[in-house]
């Protein structure tokens, strides 16, 4: 049985990078699902040129030549196919631009020198883009060369955004830092500037605003203590790229429990930021389970490459969501009773923390608040929070929980050492 996360069909990847390099005819952000598809080899440095009056094809008979050694060992070459993850998707957005560029098409020479590949490099890559991109080749006239241009379906589609739906949207764009590095953050960075380009326009008629008023400076959204994923950058890449075309994914997890690492296999469902980390919720393969996966306990992914999944018809991001209290499931809900006085009733009242909540008002100005929660991992960080202002009125496993965490911290400061000095 082959192998899906390595197949003849597709070239060994390029060793990754944080920051791949662009592509010349710039990248865009392409809002249509498509799954990856191998790119062509890395090739020699360029023939000298040849006649541009004729095209004559590959050879299908002959092999593409083998990878130049890199200094990791794993093949690849400056030229050809650049490094990094997305890297179709990025040929792909580079050469779409490049063609809505020049609507009556562009020779097989011309490309190649656009994306700076040789000419026999790029006529493997026109074979499988054909796959994601809709193009055609026009003969100019007898004889003469040939034309690559986009077909009539591949009209850029246009999105209307007004400046206040830009500016909507900007504000959330610090929302994404924690994915600072990847190939990811730099796709959505890049719909950002395009955003602002729209929100920076002068508006018109008298309740158009105030021109450049630098308003996505003013509002936007603070993170609150991000995590820092910019040494988990290859990681978030596969992650993505395996929730985005339902491609199996293949790890080494770290389990929370003993801190031992095992070889796992998960099908990602969805890609969660709570709290400002990231999570997957997927079917570990091996057990048959929809679990919850931490982005900083994997390492060595690898995104299948010739295999994908199907979604399950009812799986929904909802289940495993528990509103401030984790995206664990967790066993069957259960009533919790939590009394809260009347310091922090305004601050209770405005927040919503779990779907299930209901308050209501207490003697001396105080608030009940009760829920129904089925994992309380997190519940009891949470309550404790509230110091002396809340107070456990049930289940009792919690009541007995949050009194051992007090009696734990008071007990750290009874036998603090003195202060030095």
């Amino acid at each position: 049985m082959s192998d899906p996360f390595s197949s003849s069909a597709v070239p060994p990847a390029k060793p990754r990078s944080a920051a791949p390099p662009r592509l010349t005819g710039g990248a865009g952000v392409d809002t249509k699902s498509s799954a990856p598809v191998s790119s062509s080899p890395s090739v020699r440095p360029q023939a000298p040129p040849v006649r541009t009056d004729s095209i004559v094809p590959a050879s299908p008979s002959k092999r593409p030549p083998p990878p130049e050694a890199d200094d990791d060992g794993r093949g690849g070459s400056q030229r050809g196919r650049p490094r990094g993850p997305f890297t179709q998707h990025r040929r792909l957005d580079s050469l779409r631009s490049l063609l809505q560029k020049h609507p009556a098409g562009l020779t097989i020479y011309e490309l190649a020198r656009e994306l700076d590949v040789t000419p026999r490099s790029l006529r493997r890559y026109l074979v499988e883009v054909k796959r994601e991109l809709d193009i055609v080749s026009v003969a100019t006239r007898p004889g003469g060369p040939r034309l690559w241009r986009l077909s009539p379906s591949e009209a850029p589609r246009r999105v209307e955004v007004r400046r206040t739906q830009a500016y909507a949207l900007l504000a959330a764009r610090r929302l994404f830092e924690p994915m600072r590095g990847s190939t990811l953050f730099e796709e959505i960075d890049l719909a950002a500037q395009r955003l602002l380009g729209v929100a920076r326009r002068p508006g018109r008629g008298p309740n158009a605003g105030v021109a450049d008023a630098r308003l996505e400076e003013r509002f936007l959204y603070l993170p609150f203590a991000p995590k820092d994923y910019a040494a988990r950058t290859e990681e978030l890449d596969d992650l993505f790229q395996s929730v985005a075309d339902l491609r199996p994914l293949r790890c080494r997890y770290r389990r929370s429990r003993d801190g031992r690492e095992e070889r796992v296999l998960i099908h990602p469902y969805a890609l969660v930021l709570y709290k400002d980390a990231i999570y997957c919720v997927g079917l570990h393969v091996s057990r048959g389970e929809v679990r919850t996966f931490l982005l900083d306990r994997m390492r060595d992914t690898e995104c299948a490459v010739t295999e994908r999944f199907e979604l399950p018809p009812d799986f929904s991001i909802d289940d495993y969501f528990q509103g401030q209290f984790g995206i664990w499931r967790g066993g069957e809900p259960r009533r919790v009773v939590i009394d809260f006085d009347e310091r922090v009733t305004e601050f209770v009242r405005t927040r919503k923390v779990h779907p299930s909540q209901e308050i209501t008002p207490l003697s001396g100005g105080g608030v009940r608040l009760t829920m129904h929660i089925g994992d309380m991992t997190e519940l009891a960080t949470w309550v404790l929070g509230f110091g002396e202002t809340a107070r456990v009125v049930e289940p009792p496993d919690l009541v007995d929980r949050v009194k051992r965490e007090l009696s734990g911290a008071l007990a750290r400061y009874n036998d603090a050492p003195p202060p030095e000095g």
